[in-house]
C-alpha cells in the first residue's frame, strides 16, 4: 500500500506541523481547516518557521521552496478526495472527529487510511464509527512536530496488519522514529509522563520544595531538558489537567487524578504560556 498524498486535517499548531513534515519529505499535502482564518494563520505558522531556518542556516532556500510548494490549503473535504493517508489533528473532542470521518468517508476512496493525532481519547471508538476500521489506526506526534522525533503508532484490534505496516514505513520516510503501541489510554508516553506531572505538583502542593528548586532537582537529578512546571506551562495546564481526567476515568486510580491546586490554577485561567501566567509567570517575555 503505497502512499503518495497525504491529507491533513486541522492547521492548528499540531496540524500546521505534521504538514510541514508531510510536505518537507516530499509528499504532496493538503491541509484542510474549517474557515480561511485558521487555514492562512496555521500555513503562516509554516512559512514562519521555514524562513527562521532559513535565516538561521538550518534550512536552504531551496528546501524551503520544496517544502510550500509542495503544500496547499483547502476548506472543503473535497479537496481531500485523493488522499492515501489523512492524519486528524483536530479538537479532542469524540462528537467532532466522528462526524468528520463521517464526511470524509463519502469523499475519498476506499482503499484511503484514517489515522489520529489524538493524545488521550479512544482509537477503537473512533475507529468503530467508520466503514474503514481495518484501515484506522493513531499516529500520535509531538509537540513542536518539525523537531520531535518520535511518533506513536497506535494499532486496535481492528486495524489490519497492512495499514499498520504502511503507516509505520510512511513515518521513517517523513523522518521520524516510529514506536508500536496497542490502543490503550493514553499509550507509551502519557501514561508514564502525566502521572510524574501530577505527583510534581503534589510535591509543590505539600510544601516540599519551590517550584525552581523541584524543576532544577529534576534536571539535573535525572538529566530531563526541563523540570516538570516548565513542561507543564509549556503544554498547557488545561491540556495536561484534561488527560489526567481522561486516564482517570478510564483506569480509576489515584495516581491519575489532577490535584487540587491544578484545578483551581486551571478555573482561575492560568494556563501556562499560552496565558502569560501558569506556575511561572511570562508577561514581557
Amino acid at each position: 500500500m503505497e502512499i503518495k498524498t497525504v491529507g491533513v486535517l486541522g492547521c492548528g499548531l499540531m496540524g500546521s506541523g505534521i504538514a510541514q513534515v508531510c510536505a518537507a519529505a516530499g509528499y504532496k499535502t493538503i491541509v484542510r481547516e474549517v474557515d480561511e482564518t485558521f487555514l492562512n494563520k496555521g500555513l503562516g505558522r509554516i512559512r514562519k518557521f521555514l524562513d527562521e531556518g532559513v535565516a538561521k542556516g538550518k534550512v536552504t532556500a531551496d528546501a524551503r521552496d520544496t517544502t510550500i510548494g509542495n503544500l496547499s490549503g483547502s476548506t472543503t473535504f473535497d479537496a481531500l478526495k485523493d488522499c492515501d493517508l489523512i492524519i486528524e489533528a483536530i479538537i479532542e473532542d469524540l462528537e467532532e472527529k466522528q462526524q468528520t470521518y463521517t464526511a470524509l468517508e463519502k469523499i475519498v476512496n476506499d482503499h484511503a487510511i484514517f489515522v489520529s493525532n489524538t493524545s488521550s481519547l479512544c482509537i477503537t471508538e473512533l475507529a468503530a464509527t467508520t466503514m474503514r476500521p481495518d484501515r484506522f489506526g493513531g499516529l500520535h506526534f509531538f509537540n513542536p512536530v518539525p523537531l520531535m522525533k518520535l511518533v506513536e503508532v497506535v494499532r486496535t484490534i481492528l486495524t489490519d496488519e497492512a495499514a499498520v505496516k504502511a503507516v509505520t514505513e510512511w513515518t521513517r520516510a517523513v523522518g521520524k522514529t516510529p514506536v508500536q503501541v496497542k490502543d490503550s489510554t493514553a499509550f507509551i508516553v502519557n501514561r508514564l509522563l502525566v502521572p510524574y506531572l501530577l505527583d510534581a505538583v503534589r510535591v509543590y502542593e505539600g510544601g516540599l520544595a519551590t517550584l525552581e528548586d523541584i524543576d532544577t532537582a529534576m534536571k539535573l537529578g535525572c538529566g530531563y531538558p526541563m523540570g516538570p512546571f516548565t513542561l507543564l506551562d509549556l503544554v498547557g495546564l488545561d491540556t495536561a489537567m484534561y488527560v489526567a481526567e481522561v486516564m482517570f476515568e478510564e483506569f480509576r486510580e489515584p495516581r491519575y487524578a489532577p490535584p487540587p491546586l491544578l484545578k483551581r490554577m486551571v478555573m482561575a485561567g492560568q494556563l501556562g504560556r499560552k496565558t502569560g501566567r501558569g506556575f511561572y509567570t511570562y508577561e514581557g517575555k
